[in-house]
């Protein structure tokens, strides 16, 4: 029975610390799109939907501490419209010097906008409108409402036209591919009849981007209160808050599994305890206590959850292990189940054993009652 109870600690802790590996490796893998473009600090407007910034200023919060680089960017949803079909984008405005790590990371076909009248689209986008790269056989133009409150008379008078070539394709994830597309900034402006200085935010890159709050609070006090700051975590609440709860739910759905497997030590205790009474007998009437015939039981539950816990982390960091060398599990032909061992899952899934073993063995000590050792 003991051999089995610790069986069970083994399997249980080993599955808990797979699973939460397997997930931080999902989680990181999700978050991995949104770092491709997300700046490590965005600069947006508390209330108005665009501002004006002067570029002395900005250069003076470069001098601040942990602060690399900065682009201006003007973003706004426009209709992109193709001889043949048409669809409402998000259309994002970016000066020359948007980082050249993000398109690196992003562009898989063509080129960077270089000039005016340039867009270089979401393959998503591409694909469902039928144009390609300098595809000159597709007429591409963008549209947005002219600003004011006037009656609309005409198509032409109420809204304003860019004519543009696609010169590059990108990948990002699928919400972007099919919804984004990049375009200079003073084309985006132009089109919106925004002035030069007239911008939607700056995205902030940093050197230490692990200092991003810190770093958060500085521009702030730097800038006042006309403006929100928001760190790449915040840019992205929601699916971190989704990917956090999933990540509690399944933690404790497998403790829980965690829990029924210890229900086999508490029985194996209970069991030896009632196989052993004739044993207790002697114990007690040699002189120990109550107490310690308890804490004997107690100490064995203990052992067991102490080690079958440390044979089911190192069983299950094992397989983690060859997971991250070997790819020994796989999604797709081309991709690994991503996993990530972290020194947090070692702690939380020892903490989690320690504490329901403790407890199991608690319970299971206490059927060694007064009675029971006097009838013995």
């Amino acid at each position: 029975m003991s051999k089995l109870a610790g069986l069970g600690v083994v399997v249980g802790a080993a599955a808990l610390f797979i699973v939460l590996c397997g997930f931080n490796g999902l989680k990181d893998y999700s978050l991995a799109f949104t770092s491709f473009v997300d700046p490590d600090l965005k600069l947006i407007p508390a209330k108005s939907k665009t501002f004006v910034i002067s570029d002395s200023l900005l250069k003076d919060v470069l001098l601040l501490d942990n602060f690399l680089s900065y682009s201006k960017t003007v973003e706004e949803s426009v209709f992109l419209s193709t001889n043949i079909s048409g669809d409402i984008v998000s259309a994002k405005g970016v000066s020359e010097f948007f980082p050249s790590k993000t398109i690196d990371s992003i562009l898989y076909d063509g080129e960077w906008v270089s000039g005016p009248n340039q867009i270089v689209s979401g393959w998503g986008i591409a694909n469902k409108l039928s144009f390609g790269v300098y595809d000159y056989s597709k007429s591409i133009a963008l549209y947005a409402p002219k600003p004011g409150k006037k009656q609309i008379l005409s198509v032409d008078g109420s809204f304003s036209k860019l004519d543009v070539v696609n010169v590059g394709l990108f990948e990002i994830n699928e919400a972007l591919d099919f919804s984004l597309i990049y375009t200079s900034i003073a084309d985006l402006q132009q089109l919106l009849g925004y002035s030069e200085n007239q911008i939607s935010s700056v995205e902030f890159m940093l050197k230490d981007p692990l200092k991003a709050k810190e770093s958060a609070k500085l521009l702030s006090s730097k800038l006042g209160s006309g403006f929100k700051i928001k760190t790449k975590e915040q840019l992205n609440d929601s699916l971190y808050k989704m990917l956090n709860t999933e990540e509690v739910a399944v933690y404790l759905v497998f403790t829980l599994v965690l829990i029924i497997a210890l229900f086999n030590l508490i029985s194996s205790i209970i069991i030896m305890v009632l196989e052993k009474r004739n044993n207790l007998k002697t114990l007690y009437n040699s002189g120990a206590t109550h107490h310690d015939i308890k804490k004997i039981f107690y100490y064995q539950g203990l052992i067991i959850t102490f080690l079958g816990g440390i044979v089911g982390l190192f069983l299950g960091f094992v397989l983690m292990l060859a997971q991250q060398n070997f790819s020994i599990f796989m999604i797709t032909p081309s991709l690994a189940y991503p996993v990530s061992v972290e020194f947090s899952t070692f702690l939380i899934v020892s903490l989690t054993i320690l504490i329901l073993g403790a407890t199991a063995s608690k319970i299971s000590s206490s059927v060694v009652t007064k009675e029971l050792v006097g009838k013995a």
